[in-house]
């Protein structure tokens, strides 16, 4: 019975070994001395499409058999 009880402490080890080391980590977090900068080059073209849009509009409503 001692060998069993010897065997399951054994098993047992490298998991308290690990738990034991992780304790013991300190994790340190810091931010930079610069702020973070992001710079989008966008262009936006909505009024075109816009305009497209209607003018096909325009089109369908004049030549109905064109589809």
């Amino acid at each position: 019975m001692a060998t069993q009880r010897f065997a399951k402490l054994l098993a047992l080890a490298p998991a308290l070994a690990v738990l034991t080391l992780g304790a013991c980590t300190t994790v340190k977090l810091e931010g930079g001395d610069k702020p973070i900068e992001v710079n989008l080059n966008v262009k936006i073209d909505q009024e075109v499409r816009v305009k497209l849009d209607r003018e096909i509009e325009d089109l369908i409503a004049d030549n109905p058999d064109i589809f």
